[in-house]
């Protein structure tokens, strides 16, 4: 279950679904900081909202996931459809609710945070499209946690290459007014987005119906709703959700407090976000992989050997991750150059990427112990947690902004924080913690 083949066989399809994801985020990023600093910097904002909401949808996904792979991990394979069954349709009605507050609330809410008139007016333009992805993105999550947890990644594979390419024709076609389209700048971005997720979610659908032995399983068969399937998974699930939810929605008023620096540092920092989420691909796919191999080593009763599993896949990612700082550290101005060709907003950029570079090596160490406590099923400990992290986190962050203003770079250094943090008191929990007594 743990060998290195198998890490890779989970891993790698994960860490393709990651690319994809990622690539989304590189391609809206650097078609628009050809539009101007105003579209980059609203649509990080506007991102990062999104995401924070969406992380609600995932953080339901990632209690269903563990669920998952116990069952899995003790061979109880028909238990595994109802757990993706009640997920489907509780993600769903989630999905519709926050679409309908979403409608009425985001132009309020990004009024009274947002202080540039335009990055305000930007920013709409691109939600008020953007938030017809949570029907899709919501369910879709869904499919990747039944896949993730019974360890059949690989249509994750095509899954990400198919989001990838659909977003980038979009892209192209939408936000620059190509092949007969009209020029429509961030509201582009904002309709490629959601077209390629409800594209993805398409090929997910068709895949499990035709290519999944969902029998097996007991996959898509809904004959009726199981109210107390979906209290199980929200036990264990909410206290997640909050989590994903605290942690993004924190990053979200880090960008706010950065907005309120300028347009060109909350422009720099969009630039950093983006370089940022690419170079956490491979810390992050090897985090999923422990979260549900954790879950699975569990379920089949070898609780002794989770922590040597940790800490060889915290080997494993510093193998990697190192020549990715190393390239980010003393060649800044290649990554800047994918995003704008402004000479000004170049020179801008290199500080923040050399931050970030140092940051990837925390993140991809503190990322894999805290999955590896989320994984034992323990989520309340994991929110408490996270939330501890982020009240100092935030508090650096509103410091440097705020109270003492300081250069974006210095603001950025939050992120050590953060993951210093996050990763010590995982490793202290994993150590001496209960989680071996737990049972779900």
């Amino acid at each position: 279950m743990t060998s290195n083949k198998n890490i890779y066989k989970v891993t790698y399809p994960i860490f393709l679904t990651l690319l994809a994801q990622n690539i989304i985020n590189v391609t809206n990023t650097a078609f628009l900081g050809r539009v101007g600093e105003v579209e980059l910097g609203a649509s990080a904002i506007g991102g990062v909202f999104y995401f924070a909401i969406y992380m609600i949808g995932f953080g339901f996904s990632q209690g269903a996931q563990i669920l998952i792979g116990r069952r899995n991990g003790g061979k109880n394979y028909r238990q595994i459809g109802p757990i993706f069954n009640n997920s489907l349709i509780f993600n769903f009605i989630l999905s519709a609710a926050i679409f309908g507050l979403s409608v009425k609330g985001v132009p309020h809410i990004m009024k009274l945070l947002v202080s540039s008139e335009h990055v305000y007016k930007a920013s709409i333009e691109y939600l008020d499209w953007r938030i017809y992805g949570f029907f899709f993105s919501f369910v879709s999550v869904i499919f990747r946690g039944l896949y993730v947890g019974i360890t059949q990644t690989r249509i994750l594979t095509t899954s990400a290459i198919l989001m990838a390419v659909t977003n980038i024709f979009f892209d192209y076609t939408l936000i620059f007014g190509h092949f007969g389209f009209p020029v429509l700048g961030i509201t582009g971005a904002g309709i490629s987005s959601v077209i390629a997720e409800a594209v993805t979610l398409g090929y997910l659908v068709w895949h499990t119906i035709y290519r999944t032995d969902r029998k097996k399983y007991g996959l898509l068969e809904f004959k009726k709703v199981e109210l107390k399937t979906i209290l199980n998974i929200l036990n264990l699930s909410i206290f997640i959700m909050f989590q994903y939810f605290i942690s993004i929605s924190t990053w979200f008023m880090f960008f706010i407090f950065i907005e309120r620096m300028g347009e060109k540092p909350l422009a720099v920092s969009n630039i950093g976000r983006s370089t940022y989420i690419l170079l956490m691909i491979p810390g992050s796919a090897l985090s999923t992989t422990v979260n549900t191999l954790v879950s699975n080593l569990i379920g089949a009763g070898r609780k002794e050997e989770v922590l040597p599993f940790i800490r060889r896949i915290t080997g494993i990612a510093l193998l990697i991750i190192v020549p990715l700082v190393l390239f980010t550290l003393f060649l800044p101005q290649l990554i800047a150059r994918i995003y704008t060709d402004d000479a000004g907003l170049i020179a801008a950029c290199i500080p923040v990427l050399r931050v970030i570079s140092v940051a990837i090596v925390f993140c991809a160490v503190g990322g894999i112990i805290f999955s590896g406590v989320s994984g034992t099923g323990n989520t309340r400990t994991a929110f408490f947690i996270e939330f501890l992290t982020l009240f100092f986190y935030l508090s650096y962050v509103y410091y440097t902004s705020r109270i003492h203003p300081s250069p974006t770079a210095v603001v950025w250094m939050s992120e050590y924080v953060y993951w210093i943090l996050i990763g010590g008191l995982g490793y202290l929990y994993l150590q001496k913690g209960d989680w071996r007594k737990r049972e779900i």
